[in-house]
């Protein structure tokens, strides 16, 4: 798939102070409040600004909480704001894109609710420089730690998600629906992959990738790492009966190849 023909939604870039390392921080956010506050102060605290660059993306914030000078003084060198249609696919095809045109090697994607802990990115970056296509973070290898995880989701990713995800794909997958994520330049650009197509608006980019990257022979790996829900919250925007049934549904077309791309846009380069 040729640049030129990458769908992506409009966004405008609020801050940008240039590419410092080789690979970055994706952080796709939306009226997180206090959160995203703690979690930049988590990665500062672990100088993750010193070796990969933090990129915000906004799908559309009213609360005040990504002013420019507590993003900066936290080491955060951009902030896209996403301004077309779309929710988490759509953010996360904006800021790939820009990653990937501003020459980054490889992208690690946390959400920005505060839930993962940070101190595991400079394990996926290693895993990124030793060549790894796709590097997904399970709650539920040895070392993992899920803490507070609601029981229905739990026993969703347990029973349902990540067992269909490595059935269809080849790969023993654990933990399936969280964006604690790395991926490979390569491996993004990769035609028979083409991520960047206006079908991915929600979640499904996320199920797809899960599916197709392993079937198409990437270096596929998962680490365990901690997710910890706080007592008495669900930060989460999925939520309730439509929200988990729309989840289900798009697992089950992304595991029948209904995202695949067509034998054109695969043969195009």
């Amino acid at each position: 798939m040729r640049r030129e023909d990458w769908q992506l939604p409009a966004f405008d870039t609020l801050l940008w102070l240039g590419r410092q390392h080789r690979h970055c921080v994706v952080v796709p956010v939306i009226n997180e409040g206090g959160r995203i506050g703690r979690l930049l102060a988590r990665m500062a605290a672990l100088r993750i600004p010193e070796a990969a660059d933090v990129l915000l993306v906004d799908g559309g914030s009213h609360d005040g909480s990504l002013a420019l000078d507590r993003l900066q003084a936290h080491g955060v060198r951009g902030l896209l704001v996403k301004t077309g249609p779309g929710k988490l696919s759509a953010q996360l095809r904006c800021a790939y894109a820009f990653a990937l045109d501003a020459g980054y090697e490889g992208i690690v994607t946390i959400d920005g609710n505060d839930k993962d802990d940070p101190a595991a990115i400079p394990r996926f970056l290693s895993a990124l420089d030793d060549g790894v296509d796709f590097v997904q973070a399970s709650r539920f290898l040895p070392g993992g730690v899920a803490e507070n995880t609601p029981a229905s989701r739990d026993l969703a990713i347990r029973l349902v998600h990540a067992p269909l995800l490595a059935l269809r794909s080849g790969f023993p997958w654990t933990d399936t629906t969280q964006g604690f994520r790395g991926y490979g330049r390569r491996m993004l650009l990769d035609a028979r992959v083409a991520p960047f197509r206006d079908v991915f608006t929600s979640y499904e980019l996320l199920a797809y990738l899960s599916y197709r990257v392993p079937r198409l022979g990437f270096r596929c790996l998962e680490l365990p790492t901690a997710r910890r829900y706080p007592k008495g919250e669900v930060p989460t925007k999925i939520g309730g009966l439509r929200g988990n049934l729309r989840v289900l549904a798009i697992l089950l077309k992304a595991c029948a190849g209904a995202y695949d791309p067509p034998p054109l846009a695969r043969n195009s380069s």
